[in-house]
């Protein structure tokens, strides 16, 4: 017998979800991959369960892209409670201990902020996607095993203090890929001494979108037709749109598509481009090299 045809159908393009609390990223990601009838889809970075905010989803041929989206900064918004530590860092979790608040001015907090700003170390928390021996820490960490984990750096660009109240800090966050803002705020609240926890967790961007470019699922499912959805999404290019962009010749777009590096005018010196035909329509994106050449990565 013949393998079954894939469901779906080829929908390639980018998707600005503004994910709603209390569902998961791959529960999100299924929601507008259903509603776009996609045979093929791909999110670009885990959102807590907690969490809301921006999703970007990739459909179809966008999926090759979405690693670029991974490595990203990101930018959120978060309430840390004060006094109190749970066993996941956030509001999902058991209450394990709880301490008084001490009296503290503006001044006071940011004096402790500006000890977490710039290239800084974190202890992954266990309930986290990343793997010890093969099994996610969640897993782990539901069976009430606790594994050793390495702190890992990474940079916070910006750590503002929107608000505060007795038992509560409003922060806005600009950092690197891999940051957790989890155990931002279980650091912060250790620095202070008196615990914290996430309490409510908001993505506001993902390299250069924005939350007021995203959609809700509602607002998808809403939506007249199928042609008011399909027009909800970018286009592939604009996956990588931060990237500087070169034009190719007719002869140098036909090298590329054999997989041989070429040498376009004008090129940058070195990292990522987007790659144009002459006809303007997107070719895919490459690489520098040492000798100036331009490598094919994804190509579409």
């Amino acid at each position: 017998m013949g393998r079954n045809k894939r469901r779906g159908r080829n929908v390639n393009g980018l998707f600005l979800l503004d994910k709603r609390p209390g569902v998961t990223s791959n529960q999100a990601l299924q929601e507008v991959k259903q509603l776009f009838q996609a045979r093929k889809a791909g999110h670009t970075g885990s959102l807590d369960p907690l969490a809301s905010g921006l999703l970007p989803i990739c459909l179809g041929m966008a999926t090759r892209l979405s690693a670029f989206l991974l490595n990203t900064d990101k930018r959120y918004r978060v309430t840390v409670r004060l006094g109190q530590c749970t066993s996941t860092g956030d509001a999902e979790g058991e209450i394990i201990s709880e301490k008084a608040v001490p009296a503290l001015s503006q001044s006071d907090i940011e004096a402790v902020l500006a000890r977490f700003r710039g290239e800084i170390e974190q202890v992954p928390p266990m309930f986290s996607a990343l793997k010890h021996n093969g099994v996610r820490l969640y897993d782990l960490a539901r069976q009430g095993i606790e594994v050793k984990r390495e702190a890992r750096k990474v940079t916070v660009y910006e750590l503002s203090l929107l608000a505060m109240t007795d038992h509560t800090l409003e922060l806005d966050v600009r950092c690197s890929k891999g940051t957790y803002i989890r155990t931002l705020a279980e650091d912060l609240g250790k620095a202070i001494g008196c615990g914290a926890f996430a309490e409510n967790l908001r993505r506001t961007q993902v390299g250069d979108f924005d939350i007021t470019a995203a959609l809700t699922i509602d607002r998808l499912r809403d939506a007249a037709g199928d042609a008011e959805r399909l027009a909800f999404l970018l286009a592939l290019d604009e996956a990588v749109a931060f990237w500087p962009t070169i034009k190719l010749s007719e002869e140098l777009t036909y090298y590329l598509r054999k997989g041989q590096p070429v040498l376009p005018p004008n090129a940058p010196a070195h990292g990522w481009v987007r790659l144009y035909a002459e006809d303007d329509s997107f070719v895919g994106v490459g690489e520098i090299l040492s000798d100036g050449k331009v490598a094919p990565r994804r190509l579409f």
